[in-house]
């Protein structure tokens, strides 16, 4: 099978995206440039992940068109693929519906309440546009801007990105607690995000490696 090691990073990180709870059912999904290679393996659209194996993940160019695989693949492919042009740097992207980071996703940009969700910010917000457009493509690579590795997409969930999948999975980690911990402080009245010196220097910390 072509490009399985890259398949099988795709399949493992969507299983733990259910076992976490930030994908449910048949939402969501995530992808994968391949190292070798200008293809990106991406979960297909309408297939249960905790049943789906490895040959089932699909392989689209760069541009989205469909190469392998037996199913269709993800509606949001557009999305997933107009960021890693868009983002050399960008090598996996993970787009979840998790329950907080929807909720927050309608008026509440996150700012970073413990040290390690500093690494993810800043989390702006994507106006509502129709799921698998073109144009909630383009807004989401606009939002995510140069370095992003994180945004909310209004009404809809969130979308992450890394260099490898283990930091976009690792943001869309992040962001979903930065989204829970930022609910149940502004409803216990209680909210007061670290300070910007702070964060600009756990930044740093983290960029350098040098973060405990």
């Amino acid at each position: 099978m072509k490009y399985e090691k890259t398949r099988q990073t795709v399949l493992n990180a969507i299983l733990d995206c259910v076992d976490m709870g930030l994908i449910h059912g048949t939402s969501g999904n995530i992808a994968m440039k391949d190292p070798d290679e200008d293809v990106v393996a991406i979960t297909p659209s309408g297939i249960r992940y905790k049943t789906m194996t490895v040959d089932q993940i699909a392989i689209v160019d760069m541009n989205g068109k469909w190469l392998d695989g037996p199913f269709k693949p993800s509606s949001e492919t557009p999305m997933h693929t107009a960021v890693m042009r868009a983002r050399k740097d960008v090598t996996a992207t993970v787009h979840t519906h998790g329950m907080f980071a929807t909720i927050c996703a309608m008026n509440w940009e996150l700012k970073p309440i413990t040290p390690p969700q500093c690494e993810f910010v800043p989390v702006r917000i994507v106006p509502f546009t129709m799921p698998g457009s073109d144009e909630v493509a383009a807004k989401v690579v606009e939002t995510l801007g140069e370095d992003g590795l994180s945004c909310l997409i209004k009404n809809h969930g969130m979308f992450c990105c890394g260099k490898n999948m283990a930091q976009a999975m690792a943001a869309a980690i992040y962001t979903e607690e930065m989204a829970t911990t930022t609910y149940y402080a502004k409803v216990a009245g209680i909210y007061e995000p670290m300070p910007e010196e702070a964060i600009k220097k756990m930044k740093a910390l983290i960029a350098a490696d040098q973060a405990v």
